[in-house]
């Protein structure tokens, strides 16, 4: 009979890998024998031993008969390491119980086929549910290519992200910004707009201690970046991308030392009426042609992310951004923009889940809201979320949402 426990005990060892795994799945693996824990590992870091592999380096003696429970099914291919099923076997464990199924083209079943063909029982969907919990960002860009993006906010009851003057420090309280700091450190990519770098001056970085700091993603569709801005002076330190839009030019990574500016002044859009698009008058061809060489020497990437149709309301398209993230494999984005790039990734149908701390504070009045924009005209319109899970910090609450898209008519 298999026990919760033991289960319950890898999904612990599991989580211990956040933040260091990207872009490989969460696994914790523990090992029993005549009722007891004679080994436990997790998946510790990017390119290092997997979580079988290290529950048996760890074995407090013969593994002969024993009992493996392992979150994720064990791999059966070769990739920084080799297979875990063949050391499965090797080890003589004779049980195997597993949480979650692996989406993996490359496994897939093929690991709980190799066991069972090779006598070992095996036991599928154990604690399925919370197994999967462990991983929505492996199974969502395992199979799609593109990130996962929780998209964050901290707001007043009254759904307020700053007071009318424009002040926002701080919201919540020491526990919920201690919280995104961990959630920083959690994913692989971190995005605001040009509006909030400009307003704010972030940094944008992990600080909590031996944290791991996110790719800083700017979306800047002129380049209106100052280069004396922290994110510039730190890209040294700090992972950069800018994404940019100017029509007539490649999508994808710019080269610096190349001169776009002739194929920009045949396809700029005149307009200045909305925050992120449209050609800033003064912002002319040669500082842009500056800008891109200054960037460069910064260590920042610039990337090109224009609509196929160039229509005046367009900044970056964030679909193709989330292309091309995917292919320099960035698997997670913490989204911590505006509400005119909250409502942009909304539109653009890029996010996946939504955290948002709520603080016991009333602003009133007609201060920014999380999410700008037009909105909606009608009830069936609204963008529909399911709560996954809330969650007390101090005197704030964390609600996670599930994006589940808009209300089918």
């Amino acid at each position: 009979m298999e026990n919760e426990k033991y289960m319950r005990r890898a999904i612990e060892l599991a989580r211990l890998g956040e933040g260091w795994c990207h872009p490989n799945p969460l696994v914790g693996a523990v090992i029993i024998k005549d009722g007891n824990i004679i080994g436990e590992g997790f998946h510790e870091r990017y390119g290092s031993l997997h979580a079988e592999r290290n529950a048996i380096k760890n074995l407090s003696e013969s593994a002969e008969g024993a009992t493996l429970y392992v979150t994720l099914e064990p791999c059966c291919h070769h990739g920084k390491q080799p297979p875990c099923t063949e050391v499965v076997l090797e080890s003589g464990i004779k049980k195997v119980v597993i949480g979650s199924r692996d989406p993996n083209p490359k496994v897939a079943g093929k690991g709980v086929r190799f066991l069972k063909e090779n006598g070992i029982e095996v036991v599928e969907d154990f604690l399925k549910d919370e197994c999967d919990e462990l991983n929505p960002v492996f199974f969502h860009f395992i199979t799609t290519k593109k990130p996962y993006v929780t998209m964050k906010y901290a707001m007043t009851m009254d759904g307020k992200i700053a007071t009318k003057t424009g002040r926002s420090k701080w919201i919540t309280g020491e526990e919920a910004r201690r919280r995104v700091q961990e959630m920083r450190h959690a994913h692989m990519g971190i995005m605001v707009g040009i509006g909030t770098v400009l307003a704010d001056d972030p940094m944008l970085n992990c600080r909590i201690p031996r944290g791991r700091s996110p790719v800083r993603i700017i979306c800047d569709s002129q380049l209106r970046i100052p280069l004396d801005s922290e994110i510039v002076k730190t890209a040294d330190d700090y992972s950069t991308i800018v994404a940019c839009c100017f029509p007539g030019i490649p999508v994808g990574e710019l080269d610096p030392e190349h001169d776009f500016s002739h194929d920009i002044s045949e396809n700029l859009i005149m307009d200045d009426s909305h925050e992120d698009s449209g050609f800033h008058e003064d912002l002319c061809l040669r500082d842009i042609a500056f800008k891109l060489k200054e960037l460069g020497k910064a260590g920042i990437t610039v990337i090109n992310c224009c609509p196929e149709e160039r229509i005046t309301e367009s900044g970056v398209d964030l679909q193709k951004l989330m292309t091309i993230l995917g292919e320099r494999g960035i698997d997670s984005i913490l989204l911590e923009g505006g509400g005119t790039l909250n409502e942009s990734a909304l539109k653009a149908g890029i996010v996946n889940e939504i955290d948002a701390f709520i603080a016991p504070k009333i602003f009133a009045g007609n201060a920014k809201t999380p999410v700008m924009g037009l909105g909606v005209d009608n009830l069936e319109d609204a963008y529909r979320c399911e709560i996954k899970d809330v969650e007390q910090l101090g005197e704030d609450i964390l609600i996670r949402y599930v994006v589940s898209g808009k209300t089918v008519r």
